[in-house]
């Protein structure tokens, strides 16, 4: 009698540890992850878990990793739809992904790179008539092998730099309305410069955080450029559309845009509100879309601003009439474009100009001119990693243009520097 009654209990505490194991295996956690800028855009690059238990007992290739990327707006393809995510290694930290040499959290660090699209929280799409930039539904499922526990559910993001921003802003003129993001460094003494950056045709729309973080443009208000500065606000505006939207179709300055009055008056209305900005030193840039509304801005108030910095640009150089280059010629202006630039291609539009303005006698206008857009971090392949030759603003966000049009170093008071260094130097 006492067998079979063993043998009963064996499989009564075996039924009963095979359906607790499967109960945890189905269990669901939160999760949160970080978003990073990076050159390309941005990308999940970390995943921080909550844990019941010391993060000493979970190892970084004690995971897998999977992420579903969809969107009700737009179509993505089938092989940037779903896939295995990498993890690099893991560590202790706590509920923000901060290193910790004991926390209740691990944070798995993630495999990143150009050409990872899988790693994107965004996706380029076709949205009613225009193409964008556009934030993703972007569920990861991260299971612990050895103890079939599953985190499925975000509970936060995470955006070094942006969350720093205010993303609330809205301005409207007349009957247009803009939304923008602004930066307010703080415990800084005495008054500071205006740094504005004029998003590319993708960055459109009403959320702010695409026109900051569809490329680096937060990157203005990180420590590094910040400190050129002694401290700098930032304002980054964005159309509902593009830059170049005019009352009929696109324009490349034959006609006039719809947006650049409404933009203007945004500008002045934050300076006038904001008084702890001087408005002798309030610079304008952008890229492509934006490279052209900096160079409109700049034509039509050429007193006002105290110099641009302007990549890509697509104002097409024949349609700047020689009374304007007269009117715009003392101000300071940095261009950078990149020869292989096939979409705002820099012999209709940044080489003649720059000729001109020369020319007209300009002394302080500036031109890096890459032959290729490339790696600047060396991660990917260096020199011999080519992006896209339009993406050139790449260089002006990570602060590395210092070159100008024949190759040699720009020098401001017999000293080196580069764009964003001369850029703390102009003043009207």
């Amino acid at each position: 009698m006492q067998k079979p009654l063993f043998l009963i209990l064996f499989v009564l505490f075996s039924c009963t540890a095979f359906f607790a194991k499967a109960q945890k295996s189905t269990e669901t956690k939160n999760y949160s992850i970080i978003i990073d800028g990076f050159d390309w855009g941005p990308a999940v690059s970390k995943v921080i878990l909550p844990l019941d238990e010391s993060p000493e007992n979970y190892k970084a290739n004690d995971f897998e990793i999977f992420v579903t990327r969809s969107s009700t707006d737009g179509q993505i393809p089938p092989a940037q739809s779903y896939g295995k995510r990498s993890i690099i290694l893991s560590y202790p930290s706590d509920a923000k992904g901060n290193r910790l040499e004991e926390g209740n959290h691990l944070t798995l660090v993630l495999a990143v790179a150009p050409n990872m699209t899988l790693g994107s929280p965004i996706q380029y799409m076709r949205v009613g008539n225009r193409g964008g930039n556009f934030w993703i539904d972007y569920q990861l499922q991260i299971i612990h092998q050895p103890s079939g526990t599953i985190w499925n559910n975000e509970s936060e993001r995470i955006r070094p730099i942006v969350d720093e921003f205010d993303l609330e802003g809205q301005f409207t003129h007349q009957s247009t309305t803009l939304s923008y993001a602004s930066w307010i460094p703080e415990q800084v003494e005495g008054k500071v410069p205006l740094i504005i950056w004029l998003h590319g045709g993708g960055e459109g729309g009403t959320d702010p955080t695409i026109a900051l973080m569809g490329n680096k443009a937060f990157n203005y208000a990180s420590p590094e450029i910040q400190a050129l500065f002694g401290g700098a606000a930032v304002l980054v505006p964005q159309a509902p559309t593009f830059w170049m939207q005019a009352s009929e179709g696109m324009t490349r300055g034959q006609t006039n845009d719809i947006y650049n009055e409404a933009l203007f008056a945004l500008i002045d209305d934050f300076v006038k509100n904001n008084p702890s900005i001087d408005d002798s030193r309030i610079y304008v840039g952008g890229c492509s879309n934006g490279g052209y509304m900096s160079l409109k801005l700049i034509l039509e108030h050429p007193d006002y601003f105290a110099a641009g910095y302007i990549s890509a640009l697509a104002y097409n150089n024949e349609f700047v009439s020689n009374q304007q280059i007269k009117e715009i010629k003392n101000v300071p202006i940095w261009f950078v474009h990149s020869k292989d630039d096939q979409t705002t291609k820099p012999d209709e539009t940044v080489v003649p100009l720059y000729k001109r303005l020369k020319e007209a006698g300009a002394k302080n206008v500036i031109f890096s001119y890459y032959d290729n857009v490339t790696d600047i971090t060396g991660f990917f392949g260096g020199e011999d990693f080519h992006y896209n030759g339009h993406w050139s603003w790449i260089y002006s966000h990570a602060n590395s243009a210092r070159t100008d049009f024949d190759g040699s170093q720009v020098m401001m008071d017999g000293k080196p520097v580069t764009i964003m260094e001369w850029l703390a130097g102009q003043k009207n």
